[in-house]
């Protein structure tokens, strides 16, 4: 390497002479070879989606296109500053304003910020906008009523806003009870947060419904769009009746996902909240865009810079390349993947849901068909003993990950399965197979799938330990043997 033209003072001039080293490190030195053949074997021993289906339910976990990591590599985009002034970056501004009006479409509203960095924060989002819209009106309102399905960030951004939760049941059908909203909504409801499909995998067939006792009381009606995955093509939040709506971009739009970032949850909302958006919005004037940071009625800005750019990227590659009628074909495929699923498993795994706080099983009804996801119940081997959290340990065995269980809350044992679009029939087939295998198991040698798993690299992990950091020793030290 050539000599450094800057000029280096010696470490003596920054550091106290007993602070520095007389002698160098003890540190592992290994070839190029030996770290890549580590590491490729280290990420043999984890779950990941390029290795196997990912059946995991409330998090959709899907392939990501190769082609969408190409063009977030490409020089103009990775090698972007986030203070770049705008004519230097008007492609980049470009991709934002046409992802921004690609994603209005879809969601069949008015505008959108891509600014939230994840679902969550979109939720946040929606709900400071709403609460600015309803302040701009003389009555800021008190609550916020949301499902006993709900995921649980909605109540928590209901807190973090500054608004109370109203909660009320699901009847036994799975969906909202319409007759109890209306009796619990008044003049003092912000906002009713509902999942379309629900959490239960169902499509909300009175939304319509819904939406009127929801308008004819002065509030708003925000729509989590972790489920936007079963209804690309098919339907819009916006002509559902919905005021806002967040998308996530990992679920809905291939972008990676999980690992602690980046994240993007964009939030699309109606006319009349268009204003109270955060800034900068990018936007077009004649063959130019900039963004816009003059909005007297925003919330302002929520999060450093213009968004999760590369995300944005990725969502928008995607978009472009399925197009209309793929993005229809997206949907109807994680549709017929779960419903093939759900009716393959239903006697050893059947649907049911707890309803008004009652601690009994209601079946759901077996003609009611799912939408992307279904949630499935083990309750039927509590007499052996097993428990989901033992079937979901035991799937590791078979080479799948397991899917999210114990949520929904309202259902007993549960285990949300989403294969998306992206899965073949073979694959399918082979988790299928896996889960009846599980099934005989728990009924003839109930410890074999107590004690999973037993072909993976540790056996069950203290949970709770392992997700406080003060448990985890990540120090290297030379001298271990």
């Amino acid at each position: 390497m050539p000599a450094s033209d800057v000029p280096i003072e010696p470490i003596s001039a920054y550091l106290p002479a007993e602070d520095i080293r007389t002698e160098p490190a003890k540190l592992p030195e290994v070839s190029e070879v030996d770290v890549v053949r580590h590491y490729t074997r280290l990420s043999t021993l984890n779950y990941h989606p390029d290795r196997s289906m990912y059946p995991l339910g409330s998090c959709t976990i899907k392939h990501n296109p190769k082609v969408n990591e190409d063009m977030a590599a490409l020089f103009g985009f990775s090698r972007l500053h986030p203070m770049q002034q705008d004519e230097t970056c008007q492609g980049s501004l470009q991709l934002l304003y046409e992802l921004s009006k690609d994603l209005a479409e879809i969601a069949g509203l008015d505008g959108v910020t891509l600014q939230p960095a994840a679902g969550a924060h979109g939720e946040l989002t929606g709900l400071m906008v709403m609460r600015a819209y309803h302040e701009s009106r003389g009555h800021p309102r008190r609550t916020v009523i949301i499902p006993d399905s709900a995921h649980g960030t909605n109540p928590a951004s209901v807190s973090l806003v500054g608004y109370e939760t109203v909660q009320i049941p699901t009847n036994v059908k799975g969906l909202v009870d319409t007759k109890l909203l209306a009796e619990v909504i008044n003049e003092e409801t912000a906002a009713f947060m509902l999942t379309n499909p629900n959490t239960l995998g169902l499509f909300e067939s009175e939304i319509r419904t819904i939406a009127e006792i929801v308008h004819d009381s002065g509030a708003l009606l925000y729509m989590d769009g972790a489920n936007m995955n079963a209804i690309l093509g098919l339907t819009r939040p916006g002509d559902m009746g919905f005021d806002v709506v967040h998308f996530n971009l990992h679920k809905t739009f291939s972008t990676p996902h999980g690992g602690g970032g980046p994240g993007a949850g964009p939030v699309a909302v109606r006319e009349n909240l268009v204003d109270f958006l955060p800034t900068p919005m990018p936007v077009r004037d004649g063959d130019v865009y900039r963004f816009e940071y003059d909005r007297p009625n925003s919330i302002g800005r929520i999060r450093s810079f213009g968004s999760s750019f590369g995300m944005m990227v990725r969502a928008y590659a995607y978009i472009r390349a399925n197009g209309p009628d793929g993005l229809r074909q997206v949907s109807e495929n994680a549709i017929l993947n779960a419903n093939y699923i759900m009716r393959r498993l239903e006697n050893y795994y059947p649907r049911t849901v707890l309803v008004h706080g009652s601690q009994e099983e209601t079946p759901i009804p077996t003609e009611v068909p799912c939408q992307h996801e279904f949630v499935a119940s083990a309750t039927r081997f509590r007499k052996h003993g097993i428990r989901m959290l033992d079937i979901a340990k035991r799937l590791l065995d078979y080479g799948f990950y397991a899917p999210t269980i114990y949520f929904p809350l309202i259902v007993p044992e549960a285990a949300m399965i989403e294969p998306t679009e992206t899965e073949s029939l073979e694959s399918i087939d082979r988790f299928i197979d896996a889960m009846i295998a599980i099934a005989e198991e728990a009924e003839n040698d109930p410890d074999l799938v107590r004690n999973a798993p037993h072909s993976t690299p540790v056996s069950r992990l203290d949970e709770a330990r392992a997700a406080h950091p003060k448990t985890l020793n990540l120090k290297y030290d030379a001298m271990a043997k």
